[in-house]
């Protein structure tokens, strides 16, 4: 399994399980400010590898009036202000050719959205430019088709994490495969799982997606045992008033002990 660098922190190859969180969107300076503050204590007292997540543009949202983000020029100042302030990587998705090479001057992780995941110019373009790229895995692709998108960005930029996220199955509904993480390992890359998205129920509420955040800790627990190298949460501190993917997000509060859980499997499992 490679190991490679996202900002100082190591993830695959036997380093210890990484951990990418944040909220869904960047809803204001102040409120991603404290997030970030929270996550780095937290991580830190736990020793835990961390990397922040925040979306400057939601721009795949369910309906066309829903809140996406402050947008580029603005998010990204917000997210080199974490990065100077906390001195933590951060991360945040791309979806136009037009942001990557701004992203890409900031951020330390560029990701790949999954229904983007088969852009074969796009996802080879942010390889060019990204220091580390963050693959999300379709939810309309088996696990062992990540090897062509791979193989495509790896002729680029071999700073690579693969994520799953779920498969669709039905009607705005996603369901986890945990014969993924195996096969997705043989790539030979990092595997990460996305937690909270994999509980998301896709356009299930009409006019925005739903989800059933409830489930969030037995699929992390099932996927830390099944042997991956991080975890995907989106976190709030009040997920029922989030702007963007609430009804799949963890509470704040509800972290540390979740992480101290996983930790002790991650030990038994190594």
């Amino acid at each position: 399994m490679k190991n490679i660098n996202v900002g100082g922190v190591e993830i695959g190859g036997g380093a210890p399980l990484a951990l990418i969180a944040g909220p869904c969107v960047i809803e204001s300076e102040e409120m991603t400010v404290k997030m970030a503050r929270a996550l780095k204590t937290l991580t830190e007292d736990l020793g835990i590898p961390f990397i922040f997540k925040a979306s400057y543009d939601k721009a795949n949202r369910t309906s066309r009036d829903a809140y996406r983000g402050p947008g580029l020029i603005r998010g990204l100042e917000i997210l080199k202000r974490i990065q100077e302030e906390f001195a933590i990587p951060v991360l945040s998705d791309v979806h136009r050719f037009e942001e990557i090479a701004p992203a890409a001057a900031v951020l330390d992780v560029l990701q790949v959205p999954a229904f983007l995941c088969r852009q074969t110019d796009f996802i080879v373009e942010i390889g060019r430019r990204a220091k580390a790229v963050n693959i999300k895995k379709g939810q309309f692709l088996a696990p062992w088709d990540a090897a062509n998108i791979v193989e495509k960005l790896a002729a680029v930029n071999d700073n690579i994490m693969l994520t799953e996220r779920g498969v669709s199955f039905g009607y705005n509904n996603l369901i986890v495969d945990f014969r993924s993480f195996p096969i997705l390992r043989q790539t030979g890359y990092p595997v990460i799982f996305d937690a909270t998205h994999s509980v998301q129920l896709p356009g299930g509420a009409g006019r925005m997606s739903g989800g059933d955040r409830g489930m969030v800790p037995c699929l992390a627990r099932a996927a830390v045992a099944a042997g991956i190298d991080g975890l995907f949460f989106e976190v709030h501190p009040d997920p029922d008033r989030a702007l963007c993917d609430g009804p799949n997000s963890l509470a704040l509060d509800t972290l540390p002990e979740l992480l101290m859980t996983l930790m002790k499997i991650d030990a038994a499992v190594r």
